[in-house]
């Protein structure tokens, strides 16, 4: 299987977990937000996590020269969507409750440490 499927499938069953397990919050309690608030940032940090490594392994499966251009390509427009995604979460749709906050920044860490965590193990892998 090529590696980007593979990595697309895993942010797909990663989304859907993190549906499921807010689901789970939410019914015992423990959160104060609308299951579709967890829907709508999760699936909006999957997307955005998704471009970013299709151009990743778009730009990997090239020169060597133009392979760092496209990784910083994608760490940047990650970067840059995930802050209009924050602009537009918590200044237009005043999102700004602390469970809103913290769900926020747990998502953003979770598909960020993934993002890395796949360039990091393809650039290792190449490099061998």
């Amino acid at each position: 299987m090529k590696p980007v499927i593979k990595n697309l499938i895993v942010i797909a069953t990663l989304n859907i977990h993190t549906i499921l397990t807010g689901c789970f919050f939410i019914a015992q309690g423990w959160l104060d937000l609308r299951l579709s608030d967890i829907i709508i940032l999760s699936t909006t940090f999957a997307v955005i996590t998704s471009i970013s490594i299709i151009i990743f392994f778009r730009g990997s499966s090239r020169h060597p020269e133009s392979q760092t251009m496209h990784t910083l390509v994608a760490v940047t427009l990650k970067f840059l969507l995930e802050l209009i995604l924050a602009l537009v979460w918590f200044i237009v749709a005043k999102k700004s409750s602390l469970h809103s906050v913290f769900i926020f920044f747990v998502l953003y860490l979770t598909f960020t440490l993934v993002l890395v965590g796949v360039i990091l193990k393809t650039l290792k892998n190449k490099s061998l």
